[in-house]
């Protein structure tokens, strides 16, 4: 597998943007040449493979590490705190990520017997195969034949589904596509949260929206979140109130419009999740972003 990772890296790096999209539908490529502090994202459904280095990703509670001897899966919308904690200006962080269709997932299903039993999970790491690892050779290779992409590339994002479907995650996957699944009832709720995060929230109400009784969704949602609901809420809050930060300069302000009603909560929370008080670390972004854009 030296080899395949060797001559991936290469076409990575050729075809590497600041941006990290890609010619590729679905597919980043992300080089970073130094490690870097954790940063709150939120994680959409993704299949991330490292090529080169290593990444931590904090989910609630969970801590978990991957680099070239494996991948991650996640299969739900994930609060999350991510760094590289393994790049160098020589030897750079390298990964390649595909955002997972669920159609798709849905469609390569068909009529397999569901043997994920109740695994809720929404997230796992799982060492990489050489045929997981073979098929992203050859969707990288597309990019230097452009005109192949439309019609080999969802070919091969297909196998490299099937390859996660038939392997240890393949429960988790599972669970996310099927109708009436656990998790595609967690996934109704945070839905829910994500659109109407700055209002209050009675977790009986979100397992209404599961369809779930109060203790089999508090249950259900740990398990695939590793967080409470209201943690989860607090995460999209806090996530928000950044990014609201960076053009107001008023924290009061962007804590009422996130959802909280007192704001010295806010600054509490706000310092607690990024290490500094809101209008500090707002300052801060506003430095690096004009840094950024001078280079």
């Amino acid at each position: 597998m030296q080899e395949r990772l060797r001559l991936l890296r290469e076409r990575a790096v050729r075809h590497a943007r600041a941006d990290r999209t890609s010619a590729l539908p679905r597919v980043q490529i992300h080089v970073q040449q130094a490690a870097s502090m954790p940063t709150l994202t939120l994680y959409q459904p993704i299949l991330v493979v490292v090529l080169q280095g290593a990444k931590e990703v904090m989910i609630g509670d969970r801590r978990l590490r991957y680099d070239t001897a494996s991948y991650f899966v996640g299969s739900i919308d994930l609060p999350a705190a991510g760094c590289v904690i393994d790049g160098s200006e020589d030897k750079p962080y390298i990964a390649v990520s595909l955002t997972l269709d669920l159609d798709c997932l849905t469609g390569l299903l068909g009529d397999e017997p569901d043997v994920s039993g109740s695994q809720t999970s929404g997230f796992a790491v799982s060492a990489m195969t050489p045929e997981l690892l073979d098929a992203w050779s050859r969707m990288l290779a597309l990019i230097d034949t452009p005109g192949d992409i439309a019609a080999l590339a969802p070919l091969i994002e297909r196998e490299m589904l099937y390859r996660v479907l038939h392997g240890p995650q393949g429960g988790l996957l599972r669970q996310a596509a099927r109708q009436g699944s656990r998790l595609s009832q967690v996934r109704q709720a945070i839905g829910w949260l994500r659109e109407h995060f700055d209002q209050p929230v009675r977790v009986d109400a979100l397992a209404a929206i599961a369809g779930m009784s109060v203790a089999s969704f508090h249950r259900h949602f740990r398990a695939a979140t590793a967080m409470t609901p209201l943690q989860y809420q607090k995460a999209l809050r806090l996530q928000e109130a950044r990014r609201l930060l960076v053009a107001d300069h008023d924290a009061a302000r962007v804590a009422f419009a996130v959802g909280y009603e007192s704001a010295s909560q806010f600054s509490r929370e706000y310092s607690r999740m990024f290490g500094l008080p809101p209008a500090r670390d707002a300052g801060r972004l506003r430095h690096l972003a004009a840094v950024e854009s001078l280079a």
